[in-house]
């Protein structure tokens, strides 16, 4: 393509050239054969003034010394015709016996055998306002030429220097353009080939920087969709060892005859295929939150109707553990730009890890306010809580603290979360309660909305009335 495109570059140039150049000798040509033609008409106007001075003095022809005239006509190169009135030759430079004249004739004369060869110019010999006579120069084949070969030259000059620039421009600008094309292309044969670190990392001007830029976000995004799909099989095959090995040895006992099939351990099977179930409904969940960003249905819905609709969701699972839920969202519409499936899936994942953690009796309060910039919605409860060390790692990918390991969770709902959250350009964070328990926060960014808030930032008092084991504001 670049050899192509510079011999593009290159036919174009130098048609341009050719085409610049022969308009210039044309144009210069004839400006000099007009200059010289206005010279020969000058020179010959200057003889007949010459040649009717002579007259009048002479009083005639007859006696008239035309050596001035003749002169003038040597001078510039020309052989001299003069004629009377009647069309008769008085004096012609090619005939005369004057020595300077014959010096003229055959020195400066045109080259032609007959004399007629070459330009001419004619003036008239005019004495009180008549006619008496006629003047005529004829110059010498090639007069004026000098100058037009040193115009040639210059003008040649200038093509040749105009075309070899643009020559160089036109294989620089080659350059420039296909050698991030065969970069992109360098890089893209190295992915297929396996090397998912290689990049064009080209710093390129207009459309092809663009192109380059591209080409990196793809391939950033396809090695991050090829370690998510390594990260889920090393996920899977982790999560299903422990179950899958303890049903197994269930059933070999089963089937050796070790042990009775009692309502019991058929009962325990069962709960490892019930875990079995979570963990594969729980690493679906996680796939589709790590590709959530991909296709996502965004549009502006109140984050307080999402809020409300998940408490209703999970009334029934938060009433079972022996929860009281608190609410303050008594701020009005608070507007922002999400997925609202995505975003309900991931505040129920959150109710439903506090219901899973809390202690029976305990409290959950759901608290939604906002700031200038951020809509934020905060769940706090007053359980166990989680130790300090282990909070920086709640949201990490299969990470069981203490507390998840003693109820049997799978380290993947709030991974979901916060994969969840992030796809909406949003911010998820876990903390100390402020009554014990821990608190988690949501943070998205807020949609511009002639219905915002006018007190953004202040939070609302808080719900007094609560019934215990019942969410409200739902």
């Amino acid at each position: 393509m670049g050899r192509r495109l510079f011999a593009a570059f290159a036919v174009v140039a130098l048609a341009s050239v050719a085409l610049l150049t022969g308009a210039a000798l044309l144009g210069t040509d004839r400006g000099l054969s007009s200059a010289h033609a206005a010279d020969r008409q000058r020179t010959a106007t200057r003889v007949a003034t010459a040649a009717a001075d002579a007259y009048r003095a002479a009083d005639g022809w007859t006696a008239a010394d035309l050596g001035v005239a003749r002169s003038v006509a040597a001078g510039a190169g020309a052989v001299l015709t003069v004629r009377n009135a009647h069309n008769e030759v008085v004096l012609s430079s090619t005939g005369s016996t004057d020595e300077h004249g014959r010096q003229a004739g055959r020195e400066h004369g045109p080259r032609g055998r007959d004399g007629t060869s070459g330009p001419s110019a004619s003036a008239s010999v005019l004495v009180d306002g008549d006619q008496v006579g006629s003047v005529q120069l004829r110059f010498p084949a090639g007069s004026g030429d000098a100058g037009l070969s040193v115009a040639w030259g210059w003008v040649t000059a200038a093509a040749l220097g105009a075309l070899a620039l643009a020559l160089a421009v036109s294989w620089f600008v080659t350059r420039r353009l296909t050698a991030p094309v065969v970069r992109v292309a360098a890089t893209a044969r190295a992915l297929a080939a396996g090397d998912r670190t290689a990049r064009a990392r080209i710093d390129a001007p207009g459309e092809l920087g663009d192109l380059a830029g591209a080409f990196d976000a793809m391939a950033d995004d396809v090695t991050r969709a090829e370690q998510a799909r390594h990260r889920l099989a090393a996920d899977v095959a982790h999560e299903l060892r422990t179950p899958l090995a303890a049903l197994q040895a269930g059933l070999e006992e089963l089937r050796d005859g070790y042990v009775a099939p009692s309502p019991d351990r058929l009962a325990a099977l069962h709960d490892q295929t019930l875990r079995l179930g979570r963990i594969v409904g729980d690493l679906g969940e996680l796939a589709e939150a790590e590709s959530a960003r991909f296709s996502l249905r965004l549009a502006e819905v109140d984050l307080i109707a999402l809020v409300r609709a998940a408490l209703a969701g999970r009334e029934a699972e938060l009433r079972t553990a022996g929860l009281s839920v608190h609410t303050r969202l008594d701020v009005g519409p608070l507007p922002v730009r999400a997925d609202a499936d995505r975003l309900h899936q991931a505040l129920g994942n959150l109710l439903s890890n506090t219901a899973r953690h809390c202690r029976p009796g305990g409290t959950v309060t759901v608290t939604a306010f906002a700031t200038p910039a951020q809509a934020l919605v905060e769940v706090a409860d007053t359980g166990p809580g989680i130790p300090a060390d282990e909070l920086p790692h709640v949201f990490d990918r299969l990470w069981q603290g203490t507390g998840a390991r003693a109820t049997g969770g799978s380290g993947i709902g709030l991974a979901v979360v916060k994969e969840l959250v992030t796809a909406h350009g949003g911010t998820v964070a876990a903390g100390p309660g402020p009554h014990g328990g821990t608190r988690m926060t949501i943070s998205l960014p807020r949609a511009a909305s002639p219905g915002s808030p006018p007190a953004a930032g202040s939070r609302p008092e808080p719900d007094v009335a609560s019934r215990a084991n019942t969410p409200r504001g739902i």
